[in-house]
């Protein structure tokens, strides 16, 4: 059983890695329902060059850099403060309980990517292979 245990904690940084393309991916839906409808629109059509706007390109594009793993550090870093900007001042008014307000997922999506910014993006990524390659 300890063995079963020690070969699991080996696998940590590829379910890092993991992680990171599932979450990126989920975020990128956000960023293309709020820019493109797809693949459902949300309210009643975003404009472009407004902060819902802005969220979008940062969730479409970010979180599209957070599934291959490239720049990741910065990257999730911002998407982090994107997140904690979002719960803030759309969630945190509304309640100060994530369950109630809403703002779940901007919760957890702030410390999933402030966690990248410090943890890396694993060794299945862009990164790692450009890390790699200038050794």
């Amino acid at each position: 059983m300890i063995e079963l245990f020690e070969r699991w904690r080996t696998l940590a940084d590829y379910l890092r890695s993991i992680l990171r393309i599932a979450a990126g991916f989920a975020f990128t839906l956000h960023g293309t329902m709020k820019l493109f409808a797809f693949p459902a629109k949300m309210g009643s059509g975003i404009h472009v060059f407004s902060q819902m706007g802005l969220a979008g390109i940062l969730e479409v594009f970010g979180g599209g850099l957070m599934v291959i793993g490239l720049f990741s550090r910065p990257v999730a870093f911002i998407l982090s403060g994107e997140m904690a900007v979002a719960f803030f001042q759309v969630h945190f008014p509304r309640s100060f309980w994530p369950i109630l307000s809403g703002g779940e997922l901007a919760m957890l999506y702030c410390f999933i990517w402030l966690y990248f910014s410090a943890a890396g993006p694993g060794p299945w990524s862009i990164d790692a292979i450009i890390s790699r390659s200038r050794n």
